[in-house]
């Protein structure tokens, strides 16, 4: 399970920003309790947290930042290698960002007995600044694992491992470290048993999802699991159920017994089902849909983290309400799997208690100031949001902040007197 994750000075998030998917006291009922304590309090973990902002205002880079960080887990050993530098993206609106280092950094809960974890790195364009791995198996504190590279000459920087935290062969990976790979990747690289389970979280976790390009490589890989002999008939009965309730005039789906290929299945006039092809007679929305139910299913199946960006250009609202309540149920999401989502659309906020799919501490606000930079908070550190509020509301009418300042009319006013400014130098 994800608890937190923190992020500086990467594409317009410069200053450190922290997203917590820890509960607080404002939540009702959608918190999930965990085994652990902090300061001799148990924590309680968020299936589903929501970024809400304008356009641009930096929601859809807070996920690109966690895809950063397990890209940078999975081939920084294997791959950074090849090219000269670190493929990190700083602040481009400062030109002094770009000899400050990004931070990259989770805290996570793993394991049937979970303990805690805390993870991070800082790179600069030319190597990882500093690295560093902590375990809590009683509560406490351990540090398996400090890296920092202090001088420019030194090879792999300097490694620290206090304690008896971090067990086995260690010096054979800090020989293997490059000053441009991460320690944790070599470590998983050459089969350390203690750093190959974190490693594995970042394998299995932050599927990022978007509205776009990805739809169709999505769509694929959904039909290709359809067809797992293993697996695939209890998938297509789980799809095609949602499908069905998705009211798009479907009614299931089937497997072409000698093509192998998915078909969905539609009402027709006289009753009875009848497919359409999929890439020619059903719709964009279909498509969108489809796609995504198979990382959707795949996440909630590994009790994984899934990134959806622009949850609302993907689904209607109806359906991404619907969404975020598959993941806030306990019996549909046994294995406590986790929602980040963006979204433009406030109606998730619903204008009532009853018809709001999220508590208060699931939403936060993304922004942009002045000088370019995102900012991310809570909404309850905005202003006190009372548990009755209508958030819809108050969010539009920038209570909350995150929406864009124009008052009604204004992008019609200023288009009409550019015209008259040209017609009158015409």
């Amino acid at each position: 399970m994800l608890l937190s994750f923190r992020v500086a000075n990467h594409r317009s998030i410069r200053e450190e920003t922290e997203l917590s998917l820890v509960a607080t006291e404002l939540n009702e009922s959608t918190a999930r309790q965990t085994p652990a304590r902090s300061e001799g309090r148990p924590v309680s973990v968020l299936p589903a947290v929501g970024i809400f902002g304008a356009n641009a205002s930096g929601k859809s880079n807070v996920l690109d930042a966690l895809r950063f960080m397990r890209k940078a887990v999975l081939e920084s050993f294997a791959d950074w290698g090849k090219r000269p530098g670190v493929p990190r993206e700083p602040f481009e609106l400062a030109s002094e960002a770009q000899d400050e280092s990004s931070l990259f950094e989770v805290d996570l809960l793993l394991g049937k007995r979970p303990v805690r974890y805390t993870y991070g790195f800082e790179l600069s364009d030319d190597r990882v600044e500093a690295e560093w791995l902590h375990a809590y198996p009683s509560g406490r504190r351990q540090v398996w694992f400090d890296r920092e590279a202090d001088r420019p000459d030194e090879e792999g920087g300097e490694f620290r491992f206090p304690g008896n935290g971090l067990k086995g062969h260690k010096d054979v990976i800090v020989s293997s470290t490059r000053p441009d790979a991460l320690f944790l990747t070599a470590g998983a690289t050459l089969n350390h048993p203690a750093l190959s389970a974190v490693h594995r979280w970042f394998v299995d976790n932050l599927w990022l999802v978007t509205s776009g390009a990805d739809v169709p490589h999505r769509t694929e890989w959904t039909r290709t699991r359809l067809t797992d002999r293993k697996n695939g008939a209890g998938l297509r009965k789980r799809i095609g159920a949602m499908l069905a309730a998705a009211d798009l005039g479907i009614t299931g789906l089937t497997l072409d017994p000698e093509s192998g290929e998915v078909q969905l299945l539609h009402r027709s006039a006289d009753g009875t089902p009848r497919p359409l092809d999929f890439w020619d007679q059903e719709s964009l929305g279909t498509h969108a849909w489809f796609a995504f139910l198979g990382p959707l299913f795949h996440v909630l199946d590994q009790g994984g983290v899934l990134l959806a960006d622009e949850l609302d250009s993907s689904l209607h609202p109806i359906l991404a309400a619907e969404v975020i309540r598959l993941f806030q149920d306990e019996e549909a999401n046994p294995r406590t799997a986790q929602l980040i989502f963006t979204t433009h659309d406030a109606t998730l906020l619903g204008p009532s208690v009853v018809e709001r799919p999220l508590d208060r501490d699931q939403v936060w606000i993304a922004l942009k100031n002045a000088t370019g930079e995102s900012q991310l908070y809570p909404i309850t550190a905005a202003r006190k949001a009372r548990r009755d509020d209508n958030l819809e509301r108050r969010y539009l009418h920038g209570h909350y902040g995150g929406v864009p300042r124009l008052t009604s009319g204004e992008i019609a006013r200023q288009i009409a007197l550019i015209e008259e400014g040209l017609r009158a130098t015409a």
